[in-house]
Protein backbone atom coordinates (compact mmCIF):
# COMPACT_ATOMS: atom_id res chain seq x y z
CA UNK A 1 0.00 0.00 0.00
CA UNK A 2 1.67 3.29 -1.16
CA UNK A 3 1.81 6.18 1.25
CA UNK A 4 -1.38 7.95 -0.34
CA UNK A 5 -3.60 4.89 -0.02
CA UNK A 6 -2.39 4.44 3.94
CA UNK A 7 -3.09 8.09 4.84
CA UNK A 8 -6.52 7.61 2.78
CA UNK A 9 -7.43 3.98 4.82
CA UNK A 10 -9.35 5.88 7.26
CA UNK A 11 -12.05 7.09 4.68
CA UNK A 12 -12.11 3.76 3.41
CA UNK A 13 -14.45 2.85 6.47
CA UNK A 14 -16.70 5.84 5.65
CA UNK A 15 -16.82 4.56 1.89
CA UNK A 16 -17.82 1.34 3.44
CA UNK A 17 -20.39 2.15 5.52
CA UNK A 18 -22.11 4.13 3.04
CA UNK A 19 -21.96 2.09 0.30
CA UNK A 20 -22.96 -1.22 2.68
CA UNK A 21 -25.86 1.02 3.79
CA UNK A 22 -26.96 1.68 0.65
CA UNK A 23 -26.99 -1.96 -0.96
CA UNK A 24 -28.59 -3.01 2.48
CA UNK A 25 -31.69 -0.60 1.68
CA UNK A 26 -31.83 -1.77 -1.59
CA UNK A 27 -31.83 -4.98 -0.09
CA UNK A 28 -34.56 -4.91 2.20
CA UNK A 29 -36.23 -3.63 -0.85
CA UNK A 30 -36.52 -0.23 1.21
CA UNK A 31 -35.35 1.07 -2.22
CA UNK A 32 -36.83 0.13 -5.17
CA UNK A 33 -35.10 -2.12 -8.08
CA UNK A 34 -36.99 -2.07 -11.50
CA UNK A 35 -36.82 -5.37 -12.93
CA UNK A 36 -38.12 -5.46 -16.75
CA UNK A 37 -39.54 -8.49 -18.17
CA UNK A 38 -37.09 -8.50 -21.16
CA UNK A 39 -34.16 -10.30 -20.19
CA UNK A 40 -31.44 -8.33 -19.10
CA UNK A 41 -27.66 -8.85 -18.99
CA UNK A 42 -25.47 -7.47 -16.66
CA UNK A 43 -21.46 -7.49 -16.82
CA UNK A 44 -19.55 -5.59 -14.31
CA UNK A 45 -17.45 -5.94 -11.68
CA UNK A 46 -16.43 -4.51 -7.75
CA UNK A 47 -13.49 -2.15 -8.50
CA UNK A 48 -12.59 0.52 -10.71
CA UNK A 49 -10.24 -0.04 -13.38
CA UNK A 50 -10.20 -2.59 -16.23
CA UNK A 51 -11.21 -6.31 -16.27
CA UNK A 52 -12.34 -6.62 -19.43
CA UNK A 53 -15.66 -5.68 -19.27
CA UNK A 54 -15.50 -4.63 -23.47
CA UNK A 55 -14.47 -7.98 -25.13
CA UNK A 56 -16.60 -9.78 -22.48
CA UNK A 57 -19.73 -7.49 -23.70
CA UNK A 58 -18.33 -8.29 -27.27
CA UNK A 59 -18.76 -11.63 -26.77
CA UNK A 60 -22.20 -11.63 -25.67
CA UNK A 61 -22.94 -9.95 -28.79
CA UNK A 62 -21.29 -12.67 -30.84
CA UNK A 63 -22.87 -15.65 -28.92
CA UNK A 64 -26.26 -14.05 -28.70
CA UNK A 65 -27.22 -11.10 -31.84
CA UNK A 66 -27.58 -13.82 -34.53
CA UNK A 67 -30.65 -15.40 -32.79
CA UNK A 68 -31.71 -11.98 -31.05
CA UNK A 69 -32.31 -8.51 -31.33
CA UNK A 70 -29.68 -7.15 -29.06
CA UNK A 71 -29.55 -3.96 -27.87
CA UNK A 72 -25.95 -2.89 -25.69
CA UNK A 73 -26.74 0.31 -22.81
CA UNK A 74 -23.41 2.00 -21.56
CA UNK A 75 -23.19 5.03 -19.75
CA UNK A 76 -20.74 6.76 -22.41
CA UNK A 77 -18.08 7.26 -19.68
CA UNK A 78 -16.83 10.55 -20.60
CA UNK A 79 -18.98 12.14 -23.40
CA UNK A 80 -19.69 15.29 -24.42
CA UNK A 81 -23.76 14.68 -24.63
CA UNK A 82 -26.24 14.10 -21.82
CA UNK A 83 -29.06 11.95 -22.10
CA UNK A 84 -30.56 8.97 -23.71
CA UNK A 85 -28.82 8.48 -26.87
CA UNK A 86 -28.69 6.16 -29.96
CA UNK A 87 -25.93 5.59 -32.21
CA UNK A 88 -26.34 6.57 -35.47
CA UNK A 89 -24.05 7.47 -38.83
CA UNK A 90 -23.78 11.07 -37.22
CA UNK A 91 -22.01 9.08 -33.89
CA UNK A 92 -18.54 9.39 -32.47
CA UNK A 93 -16.64 8.76 -29.61
CA UNK A 94 -17.23 12.07 -28.42
CA UNK A 95 -21.32 12.24 -28.38
CA UNK A 96 -21.65 8.60 -27.39
CA UNK A 97 -18.80 7.78 -25.74
CA UNK A 98 -14.85 5.51 -27.14
CA UNK A 99 -16.50 1.60 -25.83
CA UNK A 100 -20.05 2.38 -27.44
CA UNK A 101 -18.87 3.86 -30.55
CA UNK A 102 -16.60 1.05 -30.72
CA UNK A 103 -19.74 -1.23 -30.56
CA UNK A 104 -21.63 0.68 -33.01
CA UNK A 105 -18.25 0.36 -35.62
CA UNK A 106 -18.07 -3.10 -35.07
CA UNK A 107 -21.68 -4.77 -34.91
CA UNK A 108 -24.41 -3.54 -37.49
CA UNK A 109 -26.89 -5.99 -36.30
CA UNK A 110 -27.15 -4.61 -32.85
CA UNK A 111 -28.78 -1.00 -31.04
CA UNK A 112 -26.21 1.06 -29.02
CA UNK A 113 -27.28 3.11 -26.65
CA UNK A 114 -26.37 5.10 -24.05
CA UNK A 115 -27.58 6.55 -20.58
CA UNK A 116 -26.25 7.09 -17.10
CA UNK A 117 -30.13 6.30 -16.21
CA UNK A 118 -29.84 2.77 -16.71
CA UNK A 119 -33.96 2.73 -15.91
CA UNK A 120 -34.69 5.11 -18.38
CA UNK A 121 -32.34 3.75 -20.88
CA UNK A 122 -33.85 0.22 -21.59
CA UNK A 123 -37.55 2.22 -21.11
CA UNK A 124 -35.95 4.41 -24.05
CA UNK A 125 -34.80 1.25 -25.03
CA UNK A 126 -38.22 0.06 -25.46
CA UNK A 127 -40.10 3.00 -26.76
CA UNK A 128 -37.89 3.53 -29.82
CA UNK A 129 -36.64 0.34 -30.31
CA UNK A 130 -39.52 -2.00 -29.46
CA UNK A 131 -38.79 -4.94 -31.23
CA UNK A 132 -35.78 -5.39 -29.08
CA UNK A 133 -35.61 -9.14 -27.49
CA UNK A 134 -32.46 -8.43 -25.04
CA UNK A 135 -30.60 -5.69 -23.87
CA UNK A 136 -26.67 -6.06 -22.35
CA UNK A 137 -25.77 -3.74 -19.88
CA UNK A 138 -22.22 -2.42 -19.76
CA UNK A 139 -20.83 -1.46 -16.15
CA UNK A 140 -23.87 -1.61 -13.91
CA UNK A 141 -23.23 -3.91 -11.47
CA UNK A 142 -23.45 -1.47 -8.83
CA UNK A 143 -26.72 0.33 -10.59
CA UNK A 144 -28.85 -1.26 -7.73
CA UNK A 145 -32.24 0.37 -9.20
CA UNK A 146 -32.09 -1.64 -12.42
CA UNK A 147 -32.67 -5.57 -11.15
CA UNK A 148 -30.38 -7.79 -13.99
CA UNK A 149 -32.33 -10.81 -14.73
CA UNK A 150 -28.32 -11.85 -15.02
CA UNK A 151 -25.58 -10.60 -13.48
CA UNK A 152 -22.25 -11.56 -14.48
CA UNK A 153 -18.89 -10.29 -12.45
CA UNK A 154 -15.64 -9.87 -13.57
CA UNK A 155 -12.76 -9.93 -11.74
CA UNK A 156 -8.98 -9.70 -12.87
CA UNK A 157 -6.36 -12.78 -12.15
CA UNK A 158 -3.91 -10.18 -11.42
CA UNK A 159 -6.25 -8.27 -9.04
CA UNK A 160 -8.77 -10.18 -7.35
CA UNK A 161 -11.92 -9.04 -5.52
CA UNK A 162 -10.66 -11.35 -2.62
CA UNK A 163 -7.50 -9.76 -2.06
CA UNK A 164 -8.62 -6.10 -2.76
CA UNK A 165 -10.05 -3.38 -0.26
CA UNK A 166 -12.21 -0.89 -0.57
CA UNK A 167 -11.49 2.54 -1.63
CA UNK A 168 -10.11 5.04 -1.28
CA UNK A 169 -7.24 2.72 0.40
CA UNK A 170 -7.91 0.19 -2.35
CA UNK A 171 -10.13 -0.10 -5.40
CA UNK A 172 -13.02 -2.05 -4.67
CA UNK A 173 -16.05 0.64 -5.14
CA UNK A 174 -17.94 -1.76 -2.39
CA UNK A 175 -16.98 -4.75 -0.45
CA UNK A 176 -16.77 -8.18 -1.79
CA UNK A 177 -20.15 -9.03 -0.49
CA UNK A 178 -21.34 -7.73 -3.80
CA UNK A 179 -20.11 -10.35 -5.11
CA UNK A 180 -22.54 -13.07 -3.84
CA UNK A 181 -25.23 -10.63 -6.21
CA UNK A 182 -23.85 -12.05 -9.41
CA UNK A 183 -24.74 -15.79 -10.85
CA UNK A 184 -21.64 -15.96 -13.05
CA UNK A 185 -17.82 -15.13 -12.03
CA UNK A 186 -15.50 -14.68 -14.43
CA UNK A 187 -11.71 -14.68 -13.68
CA UNK A 188 -10.08 -12.24 -16.76
CA UNK A 189 -6.65 -11.62 -17.97
CA UNK A 190 -5.65 -14.82 -17.10
CA UNK A 191 -2.31 -16.64 -18.29
CA UNK A 192 -3.49 -18.70 -21.17
CA UNK A 193 -1.88 -22.40 -19.48
CA UNK A 194 -3.85 -21.55 -16.40
CA UNK A 195 -4.36 -25.10 -14.56
CA UNK A 196 -7.20 -26.42 -12.92
CA UNK A 197 -5.40 -26.78 -9.96
CA UNK A 198 -4.80 -23.11 -10.11
CA UNK A 199 -8.31 -22.55 -11.32
CA UNK A 200 -9.32 -24.52 -7.78
CA UNK A 201 -6.77 -22.65 -5.86
CA UNK A 202 -8.23 -18.78 -6.96
CA UNK A 203 -11.82 -20.11 -6.45
CA UNK A 204 -11.02 -21.49 -3.09
CA UNK A 205 -9.70 -17.33 -2.75
CA UNK A 206 -13.14 -15.97 -3.97
CA UNK A 207 -15.47 -18.21 -1.88
CA UNK A 208 -18.46 -18.73 -3.93
CA UNK A 209 -22.25 -19.80 -3.03
CA UNK A 210 -23.05 -23.25 -3.97
CA UNK A 211 -25.51 -21.16 -6.41
CA UNK A 212 -22.67 -19.28 -8.63
CA UNK A 213 -20.54 -20.43 -10.95
CA UNK A 214 -16.76 -19.71 -11.60
CA UNK A 215 -15.31 -19.57 -15.03
CA UNK A 216 -11.50 -18.55 -16.49
CA UNK A 217 -11.15 -16.55 -19.32
CA UNK A 218 -7.54 -15.00 -21.08
CA UNK A 219 -7.13 -11.91 -23.41
CA UNK A 220 -5.91 -12.60 -27.20
CA UNK A 221 -4.55 -10.24 -29.34
CA UNK A 222 -5.00 -10.10 -33.34
CA UNK A 223 -2.29 -11.04 -35.22
CA UNK A 224 -3.42 -8.47 -37.35
CA UNK A 225 -3.03 -4.84 -37.33
CA UNK A 226 -5.66 -2.67 -38.69
CA UNK A 227 -5.50 1.05 -39.63
CA UNK A 228 -5.42 2.72 -43.36
CA UNK A 229 -4.20 -0.84 -44.05
CA UNK A 230 -3.56 -4.27 -42.12
CA UNK A 231 -0.23 -5.27 -40.86
CA UNK A 232 0.78 -8.53 -39.59
CA UNK A 233 2.16 -8.40 -36.13
CA UNK A 234 5.26 -10.10 -37.02
CA UNK A 235 5.73 -7.54 -39.32
CA UNK A 236 6.31 -5.05 -36.42
CA UNK A 237 9.89 -6.63 -35.98
CA UNK A 238 12.42 -3.97 -36.67
CA UNK A 239 9.91 -1.14 -36.66
CA UNK A 240 9.72 1.82 -34.72
CA UNK A 241 6.59 1.76 -32.75
CA UNK A 242 5.00 4.45 -30.56
CA UNK A 243 2.69 2.96 -28.79
CA UNK A 244 -0.25 5.26 -27.35
CA UNK A 245 -2.63 3.86 -24.88
CA UNK A 246 -5.42 5.35 -22.63
CA UNK A 247 -7.14 2.58 -21.22
CA UNK A 248 -6.69 1.48 -17.79
CA UNK A 249 -3.94 -0.97 -17.50
CA UNK A 250 -1.88 -1.24 -20.53
CA UNK A 251 0.18 -3.96 -18.98
CA UNK A 252 -0.98 -7.43 -20.90
CA UNK A 253 -0.48 -5.77 -24.05
CA UNK A 254 3.27 -4.22 -23.37
CA UNK A 255 3.84 -8.07 -21.89
CA UNK A 256 2.28 -9.77 -25.34
CA UNK A 257 4.59 -7.16 -27.34
CA UNK A 258 7.74 -8.19 -25.48
CA UNK A 259 7.34 -11.76 -25.82
CA UNK A 260 6.71 -11.22 -29.22
CA UNK A 261 10.30 -9.45 -29.46
CA UNK A 262 8.75 -5.89 -30.16
CA UNK A 263 9.77 -3.00 -28.80
CA UNK A 264 8.27 0.16 -28.13
CA UNK A 265 7.86 3.87 -27.46
CA UNK A 266 4.86 4.02 -24.80
CA UNK A 267 2.91 7.14 -24.23
CA UNK A 268 0.49 6.14 -21.83
CA UNK A 269 -2.74 8.26 -20.73
CA UNK A 270 -5.26 7.84 -18.20
CA UNK A 271 -8.32 5.66 -18.82
CA UNK A 272 -11.04 7.00 -21.42
CA UNK A 273 -8.46 9.99 -22.18
CA UNK A 274 -10.03 12.54 -24.15
CA UNK A 275 -7.25 13.49 -26.26
CA UNK A 276 -6.69 17.12 -26.35
CA UNK A 277 -5.00 19.15 -29.40
CA UNK A 278 -1.99 19.87 -27.29
CA UNK A 279 -1.79 15.93 -26.89
CA UNK A 280 -2.43 14.85 -30.53
CA UNK A 281 0.65 17.77 -31.26
CA UNK A 282 2.57 16.03 -28.76
CA UNK A 283 1.93 12.47 -29.93
CA UNK A 284 3.31 13.66 -33.32
CA UNK A 285 6.09 15.25 -32.44
CA UNK A 286 7.05 12.17 -30.71
CA UNK A 287 6.13 10.47 -33.57
CA UNK A 288 8.53 12.75 -35.63
CA UNK A 289 11.03 12.12 -33.79
CA UNK A 290 11.32 8.92 -34.81
CA UNK A 291 14.28 8.69 -37.82
CA UNK A 292 13.64 5.75 -39.25
CA UNK A 293 11.29 5.22 -41.90
CA UNK A 294 9.74 2.29 -40.88
CA UNK A 295 7.81 3.81 -38.55
CA UNK A 296 4.12 3.03 -37.02
CA UNK A 297 1.50 4.91 -34.26
CA UNK A 298 0.00 1.24 -32.54
CA UNK A 299 -2.87 1.81 -30.31
CA UNK A 300 -5.88 0.08 -28.90
CA UNK A 301 -8.66 -0.50 -30.98
CA UNK A 302 -10.66 1.98 -27.71
CA UNK A 303 -8.36 4.68 -28.69
CA UNK A 304 -8.30 4.47 -32.21
CA UNK A 305 -11.96 5.54 -32.32
CA UNK A 306 -10.47 8.99 -30.66
CA UNK A 307 -7.49 9.45 -32.56
CA UNK A 308 -7.82 7.11 -36.10
CA UNK A 309 -8.75 10.87 -37.78
CA UNK A 310 -6.30 13.19 -36.19
CA UNK A 311 -2.78 10.66 -36.70
CA UNK A 312 -0.54 9.48 -39.59
CA UNK A 313 -0.14 5.81 -39.97
CA UNK A 314 -2.03 4.78 -36.97
CA UNK A 315 -2.95 1.28 -36.38
CA UNK A 316 -4.87 -0.49 -33.60
CA UNK A 317 -4.69 -4.09 -31.99
CA UNK A 318 -7.78 -5.76 -30.97
CA UNK A 319 -8.17 -7.91 -28.49
CA UNK A 320 -10.96 -11.08 -27.82
CA UNK A 321 -12.15 -13.32 -24.62
CA UNK A 322 -11.13 -16.43 -24.89
CA UNK A 323 -12.41 -18.89 -22.13
CA UNK A 324 -9.81 -21.36 -20.88
CA UNK A 325 -12.15 -24.29 -20.71
CA UNK A 326 -15.72 -24.87 -19.51
CA UNK A 327 -17.04 -22.14 -22.70
CA UNK A 328 -19.22 -24.78 -23.93
CA UNK A 329 -21.03 -24.97 -20.24
CA UNK A 330 -20.72 -20.36 -20.14
CA UNK A 331 -22.86 -20.51 -23.59
CA UNK A 332 -25.45 -22.84 -22.46
CA UNK A 333 -26.48 -21.10 -19.13
CA UNK A 334 -26.09 -17.93 -21.08
CA UNK A 335 -28.28 -19.15 -23.82
CA UNK A 336 -30.78 -21.22 -21.27
CA UNK A 337 -31.26 -17.70 -19.34
CA UNK A 338 -32.03 -16.27 -22.38
CA UNK A 339 -34.52 -18.24 -23.64
CA UNK A 340 -36.43 -19.31 -20.54
CA UNK A 341 -36.87 -15.42 -19.99
CA UNK A 342 -37.96 -14.93 -23.72
CA UNK A 343 -40.48 -17.98 -23.05
CA UNK A 344 -41.98 -16.46 -19.60
CA UNK A 345 -42.53 -12.97 -21.12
Amino acid sequence: MNLLRKIAFPFSYLYKWITSFRNYLFDIQFLKSTEFDIPTIVVGNLSVGGTGKTPQIEYLIRLLSEKYKVAVLSRGYSRKSKGFMIADETSNAEIIGDEPFQYFQKFKNISVCVDADRVHGVQQILKFKPNTELVLLDDAFQHRKIKGGLNILLTSFDNLYSDDSILPSGNLRETAKGANRAKLIIVTKCPEKLTEDEQFEIAKKLNPRLSQTIFFTSISYDTVLKGNQELQVEDLKGSEILLVTGIANPTPLLRYLENKNITCNHLKFKDHHHFSDQDIANIKNRFGEIQTNKKIILTTEKDYVRIFDKLPNVYYIAIKTIFINHKTDFNNLINTYVESSTRNR
